[in-house]
């Protein structure tokens, strides 16, 4: 029976893991397990091996050998290569964890990042990967061969930790939909696996997270692109058994006591995801975890979101209280202050300050958003006018 190419690129990363564990040079292991990839969609056409991942690992092997072989720059490594390591223990170990920490290398930027762990532990190819940022397939093919070779220079001797990876795999999740690649799948497959690979509660936390929010995802927009607030979503359109999922995962991670930003994050994501109505949401406890997570990290987008739930639970007034301590500068608190302004009644300078959120919104869909904010309640305002 032959193999289907998603169980060979699930394979991939795994034999390259094996590889770079063995020694040999990233970038061009990386092209060996590409060459095998290549040979077995071809070879497994009418029947695959009884054990693809060692087919794989054996011809990759050969592939890397030739290719040092083939390269006098490398004779030194060719003869630490040349024979070729048993592979008993190395199909039964998966090294793929190694190969996350070395995707996610303090030397790479982010965005290098993100595109070399699609490519390497993702499995993605170059023109998928484009797809999926909405850039040239050449862009993309550069920015993953300059992280190849940085990552090439420095091996083994200084890999990334397990923070930079979960942050990397946010960072993939958070890129959202686009291309022929749905990337918020993408980062929540890679992330099961490193859960299963670490003993991390966070990791729980961050797959934990990434399960609540995509639960929503259906309701987030409307079919033409728009945004809609979490008080307006359809929640029967809400995924249970991702929202099951995530909050068993959860549960989990917090059993171990070590408490850490991921999963405080998805602590406030299952009391939403737990609401039938958003009339419903326990905000006295959302504020508690977001005072947990001030402790992890004292940043605007924290605080602001901490004043949205203060002003659920203690009123307007109290959340542009927490917003008096903010720079009114930072990305979104024109969208707050509009916010806490109308439910005070205050509907003239909640009108002004959603126009100017429009104005320095960062995305599309967010600045249309803020217009229509702004549009409706000059709209109530002007038949507030008339009627008196």
């Amino acid at each position: 029976m032959a193999v289907d190419p998603e169980t060979i690129r699930e394979l991939s990363p795994k034999v390259l893991a094996i590889l770079v564990g063995r020694g040999a040079d990233f970038s061009a292991a990386e092209d060996a397990v590409q060459e095998a990839v290549i040979r077995a969609l071809s070879s497994w056409e009418s029947e695959a091996p009884s054990n693809p991942k060692a087919w794989l690992i054996t011809v990759a092997w050969r592939v890397f050998v030739d290719m040092a072989r083939a390269d006098v720059a490398r004779r030194d490594r060719e003869e630490r290569f040349t024979i070729e390591p048993t592979g008993g223990r190395s199909s039964e170990r998966d090294d793929t964890l190694q190969l996350y920490f070395l995707c996610a290398h303090p030397d790479l930027t982010p965005s290098s990042a993100v595109a070399l762990t699609l490519r390497a532990v993702g499995g993605l190819t170059t023109s998928q990967i484009a797809s999926a940022y909405m850039v040239p397939e050449s862009t993309m093919a550069q920015r993953i061969s300059r992280a190849k070779r940085t990552v090439s220079l420095v091996g083994l001797r200084q890999p990334g930790d397990l923070s930079t990876v979960m942050r990397t795999l946010y960072l993939v999740f958070n890129e959202g939909h686009s291309g022929e690649i749905d990337l918020v799948a993408e980062a929540i497959r890679l992330t099961r696996e490193l859960h299963t690979l670490t003993d991390d509660p966070e990791a729980g936390g961050l797959l934990a997270l990434m399960l609540l929010h995509h639960a929503r995802r259906n309701s987030r927009t409307t079919a033409d692109g728009a945004i809609v607030p979490l008080a307006e979503q359809d929640r029967g359109s809400w995924d249970t058994e991702l929202i099951a999922e995530g909050v068993r995962v959860l549960q989990d991670a917090l059993a171990r006591d070590q408490l850490g930003e991921y999963q405080v994050q998805a602590a406030i994501a299952a009391l939403h995801a737990d609401a039938r109505t958003f009339a419903e949401t326990d905000w006295t406890q959302i504020v508690e975890w977001y005072d947990e997570l001030l402790r992890f990290g004292d940043t605007p987008i924290v605080r602001l979101n901490r004043a949205v739930a203060v002003g659920e639970t203690h009123g307007p007034l109290q959340g542009l209280a927490c917003l008096a301590e903010i720079d009114p500068g930072v990305p979104r608190y024109e969208a707050v202050a509009a916010h806490l302004h109308e439910k005070m009644g205050e509907v003239e300078t909640a009108a002004r300050l959603y126009a100017s959120a429009a104005r320095t919104a960062t995305s599309l869909a967010e600045r249309d958003h803020m217009t229509r904010q702004a549009a409706r309640l000059n709209a109530a305002l002007r038949d507030m006018e008339r009627s008196t």
